[in-house]
């Protein structure tokens, strides 16, 4: 396979995994609600994108740590609005 052809899977592999989260992340704002969302399941996706990131910046392989850190933060985004829209 050409460097062109996998960087270009590889480009549209991180943007579907950043922008993954956005439809949640609306959803939770708009409705000022995340009873839905599984704090486990979100906690563990954290933890997946902070070792991620970390990995790649161990290795120098800065598209993984670029995507990673990214989809940390839209997954990050869905954990924080769990926190703060606990009690309603």
């Amino acid at each position: 396979m050409s460097s062109l052809a996998a960087n270009v899977v590889g480009s549209a592999a991180a943007l579907c995994s950043i922008t993954s989260f956005a439809p949640q992340m609306i959803k939770i704002w708009k409705e000022k609600d995340a009873s839905a969302v599984s704090l486990k399941t979100y906690s563990l996706t954290v933890t997946c994108f902070v070792l991620w990131t970390a990995y790649g910046v161990m290795t120098r392989a800065w598209p993984i740590t670029a995507a990673n850190a990214c989809a940390l933060l839209m997954a990050g985004g869905v954990l924080a609005m769990k926190w703060k829209f606990r009690d309603r």
